[in-house]
């Protein structure tokens, strides 16, 4: 099959080195199908990502179709398909943050960073994404930023937040 030739074309652009390393996540992981979403979640510490030219050659080792290793992927909200930034932020525009006007602290993120959310900057320094719910209410307007959770957000707050991650 054609998908099968291109899939094949993806792996090989694997380094040994990398086939090395994806073989010993795939062994503690018992190379299980099953297994598949922690498999993803290690890759992603790895690569802060997840490179289409590694799913292929988990496709191939696990001998699963990278259609369903990509639906699997694409499902849940956490697994990447492009390189984040450095410093990674995360707004909340879930309905409380959304009425403290949490959109406002998005909008300002933009201008600031001169990125969209979605997007990573070119040095790589900052991407920023905008999520449905957080889970933090009670302290909303809410961004993680490198995993920390900061609620009760002004601009300001904001601002001085950023100001010690760019220093």
């Amino acid at each position: 099959m054609k998908s099968d030739k291109l899939n094949q074309e993806i792996a090989q652009k694997i380094s040994e080195k990398e086939k090395v390393a994806i073989l010993e996540i795939l062994k503690n992981s018992e190379g299980e199908k099953g297994n598949l979403i922690s498999i993803l979640q290690t890759i992603q510490e790895r690569y802060n990502f997840l490179p289409m030219y590694v799913l292929s050659f988990i496709s191939e080792e696990l001998d699963l179709p990278l259609a369903e290793i990509y639906s699997v992927a694409t499902f849940y909200t956490q697994f990447k398909f492009q390189p984040v930034g450095k410093n990674h932020i995360i707004c909340c525009d879930g309905t409380a943050c959304h009425v403290k006007k949490g959109t406002l602290l998005l909008s300002w993120l933009e201008n600031d960073l001169g990125i969209k959310s979605g997007e990573t900057r070119e040095d790589h320094e900052f991407s920023l994404e905008s999520v449905a719910c957080l889970g933090c209410c009670a302290i909303s307007p809410v961004c993680v930023i490198n995993g920390k959770i900061y609620g009760e957000l002004t601009t300001k707050k904001l601002r001085k937040i950023l100001k010690k991650i760019k220093e």
